[in-house]
């Protein structure tokens, strides 16, 4: 069964962000988009190098209005001790949440029952906080930002011109097509 429309629970969680511990909750998702990056467990080798990924595009995500949240079935501790520990993961400066009971896991259909761990996977929740987009990765193939990036550009883009849509590939200024219209006798 798809995601795609579905909103997101209510939730509230512990998250260690810029050095501190604080309490997330959907009112704070509430109002812009947002990106839910799952990843299986603090400490672990594939986990680094996305969550590094990730915060060398985190500037270019705020600039258009996405906050980011990672999650990961850790506590907020748990992370932190990461974060002081890692050079990667210390230049992280989105929240990260604590989803020890797998709350979150399960709202987003990514929690690896018997486990504990939560599958490796990307959500882009819009303003009025319903899944639009979302991917979920083999626990051993990272993801790119870059193409994080021009998804939630794209999404965007087809929220304000719903006549819209985007091709494979698309970017800001290449052209889009309407439905109906440009594909009309092009089949």
């Amino acid at each position: 069964m798809s995601l795609i429309g579905k909103e997101i629970a209510d939730f509230t969680v512990n998250a260690y962000h810029n050095d501190e511990f604080k309490s997330i909750s959907k009112a704070d998702v509430l109002g812009k988009w947002s990106v839910f990056f799952f990843y299986p467990a603090d400490f672990t080798f594939v986990c680094p190098t996305e969550l590094k990924d990730l915060a060398d595009k985190y500037d270019d995500l705020r600039e258009i209005g996405c906050e980011v949240y990672s999650v990961s079935c850790d506590t907020h501790f748990v992370h932190k001790a990461w974060h002081d520990a890692s050079d990667a993961v210390g230049a992280v400066r989105f929240p990260m949440l604590g989803d020890p009971t797998g709350q979150l896991a399960r709202d987003f259909d990514v929690m690896i029952e018997g486990k504990g761990l939560a599958e490796r996977g990307t959500f882009v929740v819009n303003p009025e906080g319903k899944i639009c987009a979302y991917e979920v990765n083999a626990g051993n193939v990272g993801r790119d930002a870059d193409e994080l990036f021009r998804k939630v550009l794209a999404l965007q883009f087809v929220e304000k011109y719903g006549d819209r849509v985007c091709p494979a590939k698309w970017a800001p200024g290449k052209e889009t097509l309407k439905p109906g219209i440009d594909l009309v006798g092009k089949l």
